[in-house]
């Protein structure tokens, strides 16, 4: 039976649909919210959205009398469909799809702690057969991810990113439902080619016999760059000033809907559709936990040097111009991001002395002179003071919150590691 729709009515929807999409959204709540910070820089990028590209989602979380969580999502300035770049926050998704991979080859021998080696097969690849930050003086998929999540390590990125291949990382990632998302390229200068090639893996036992091989991959599946994002009014190439937007049409994707529902996938796995999470085992989510909030000077493998990586170095709603102390009982575990004046973090705050839990998701684009690859960004002078007044007001307004039931955060109480002292050298000026 087929139903007879009046056109005009068509009309009346296809009109709504093309207000709707591509349409900044935004709550009044949090409008009225950010009204109650007066900070100079809060309130510059809150009037001038657009200028700063700036989205947000605030994730308010409430448990039932069984300490099951309900998620209500406030947004401001919103829009899936506008461009950011998404940095290092990649790394969360490549952490979870190398576990996943893992886990799929059901090998007993074959874990996130064996030692592997990465060989090369094809332009510009390079070799890695030993991490002598590593305790085992190996990599391993652990290490990698510790070194991502501590302070954004690049290398551990394109690892794993060598690991799960191109073509697989894509096509599993728009298999869970993150449809509008792309991982296109390593963080290292390699040509469109290049970065559909990817890296022979071995791991290895203690003896250095092969345990599994994974052979050299090239990803055949095309990408859909039918939407031209460029930005900016001109770029370096090397010491060159190009007089012409710089174009991303090609590069990483990561909208910030689907960003916010990874990290929520992680912590929270049963309240988003079975789909869109991970297959990962007890002691993944554990790991997870771990190193998404453990700080770099509480780490033992890599040793970090404490002063420049301090504890709330990639906790940008928590990071202040004076890197005091994070508060007493808040643990944030997160990802962040930043490049080409692009400022990202993806968020959950647990404050296990006042039983305190939320999600902040955020990103804003700081770069007034419209030139990129300049490094004249406006990191220290806009973004970092806008996203700690960002997350000081959502954290004040948490604390006084008022819930029906008082959440039992006990499952995000993780063991960390305490520093040991020996003569080994910190770790200074990772590629991040």
């Amino acid at each position: 039976m087929s139903l007879s729709i009046p056109k005009k009515l068509i009309g009346m929807l296809c009109a709504l649909a093309t207000v709707s999409y591509g349409q900044p959204r935004t709550d009044a709540f949090l409008t009225k919210l950010f009204a109650t910070n007066q900070n100079p820089v809060f309130q510059e990028v809150i009037k001038h959205p657009d200028t700063y590209r700036l989205q947000l989602i605030y994730t308010r979380i409430d448990r039932d009398k069984r300490n099951k969580p309900s998620f209500t999502n406030y947004y401001f300035n919103v829009d899936s469909t506008s461009y950011f770049n998404p940095a290092s926050t990649v790394k969360l998704p490549l952490a979870l799809l190398s576990l996943e991979k893992l886990n799929n080859l059901k090998n007993p021998k074959v874990t996130k702690f064996t030692a592997m080696q990465i060989d090369s097969a094809y332009s510009k690849q390079t070799k890695e057969w030993h991490d002598e930050t590593s305790k085992t003086g190996y990599p391993s998929i652990a290490h990698f991810i510790k070194k991502a999540f501590l302070v954004s390590d690049n290398d551990a990125y394109s690892r794993m990113y060598e690991f799960v291949g191109q073509r697989e990382i894509n096509r599993s990632l728009h298999a869970k439902g993150y449809l509008d998302t792309r991982i296109t390229h390593r963080f290292v200068r390699m040509t469109p080619d290049e970065n559909r090639h990817t890296n022979p893996v071995r791991f290895i036992q203690n003896d250095g016999t092969t345990i599994y091989a994974q052979p050299a991959a090239y990803n055949t599946d095309p990408f859909d760059f039918s939407r031209v994002t460029t930005l900016g009014k001109g770029y370096y190439a090397g010491d060159s000033l190009v007089h012409q937007p710089f174009d991303f049409t090609e590069r990483n994707k990561l909208p910030l809907p689907a960003l916010q529902q990874l990290l929520q996938s992680v912590l929270f796995p049963a309240s988003v559709p079975a789909q869109k999470r991970f297959n990962l085992t007890p002691d993944d989510y554990q790991f997870l936990y771990q190193y998404l909030s453990q700080y770099p000077g509480e780490t033992n493998y890599p040793k970090y040097d404490t002063k420049q990586y301090y504890d709330s170095y990639v906790k940008f709603f928590f990071m202040d111009s004076l890197h005091r102390q994070m508060p007493e009982g808040v643990r944030v575990f997160n990802k962040v991001g930043w490049a080409y004046g692009f400022m990202t973090d993806v968020s959950y705050v647990a404050d296990f002395r006042h039983n305190v839990e939320y999600m902040l998701t955020a990103t804003l684009y700081v770069n007034s002179d419209g030139i990129l690859n300049d490094d004249k960004y406006e990191y220290d002078r806009i973004g970092h003071p806008f996203l700690y007044q960002l997350g000081q007001t959502i954290y004040q307004h948490e604390l006084k919150r008022k819930r029906q039931h008082t959440p039992d955060l006990s499952a995000f109480r993780v063991p960390y590691e305490k520093r040991r002292t020996d003569d080994r050298p910190v770790i200074k000026d990772v590629d991040n």
